[in-house]
């Protein structure tokens, strides 16, 4: 007997066309998975390292500053109104070089503490200041000197500095318009050189200090108003001595 079969309905037809879309569907789903996957679907293998290089190595850093060789000429500069101190190294170090020059007679190492020439030509408002600071103070000062040596005799190869008392309390300013100056200083008198000598301490007196930019240099040493055309030695005394008051140009 022959099987009897129905036609398919409009239902059968639709899921007839369907099953085969599905079914791709699902492929490509299964396709994208696979591909997202750690070693393009590899499950279970991970990707190849990657070479990373060596941290770069830095030298170390260092606050050392390198030396600075340039040297400035302070008289280059101008002037300002700060105070010098008694106790600086500059002030300290060229005591110690005009000391040494006593000591040894030679007026020319003694330069590093006499006032600078460039400074000295912003101060004084005269025709010739060149003329007078190389022709009056300076000749004045190394005949100072030379009397100083001779002050300290035959044991002056000996001399060693044992400080410099600098009157400070004494210390005072000299405006521009005084004493034919065009620039205004500071100015100590009758500061002492303390020595000792033979294992006896001795002293001579520095008739002026005056001041540029924050430090004192000598500008008169013997005196400030000499006697005569010859070196002269202030007050030499056996001992310490005592700076006396004064108030000079």
């Amino acid at each position: 007997m022959t099987g009897i079969h129905s036609a398919p309905t409009r239902r059968d037809r639709v899921i007839r066309r369907l099953v085969p879309l599905v079914a791709a569907a699902v492929v490509v789903a299964a396709l994208v998975v696979w591909a997202a996957l750690p070693g393009g679907g590899h499950a279970g293998h991970s990707s190849a390292p990657t070479s990373v290089p060596p941290p770069t190595t830095l030298p170390p850093t260092t606050t050392t500053l390198p030396p600075t060789t340039t040297t400035v000429d302070p008289g280059s500069l101008p002037q300002t109104d700060v105070l010098p101190s008694a106790t600086s190294p500059q002030f300290l170090a060229a005591m110690q070089a005009l000391l040494g020059s006593v000591a040894a007679g030679t007026p020319s190492t003694a330069q590093v503490a006499f006032f600078p020439e460039t400074a000295y030509l912003q101060v004084k408002d005269i025709a010739d200041a060149a003329g007078d600071y190389q022709t009056r103070l300076v000749d004045e000062y190394d005949l100072d000197i030379l009397a100083a040596h001779a002050e300290l005799g035959p044991g002056a190869a000996s001399a060693s500095l044992t400080g410099v008392d600098v009157p400070m309390q004494y210390a005072h300013w000299v405006p521009p318009g005084t004493c034919y100056n065009g620039v205004g200083y500071y100015e100590v008198a009758n500061s002492r050189m303390v020595y000792t000598e033979d294992g006896i301490t001795r002293s001579f007196g520095i008739a002026s200090l005056i001041s540029w930019r924050g430090e004192w240099y000598v500008v008169h040493l013997g005196a400030v108003l000499r006697s005569g055309s010859g070196g002269e030695v202030l007050d030499p005394e056996t001992g310490p001595g005592t700076p006396e008051p004064s108030s000079t140009c």
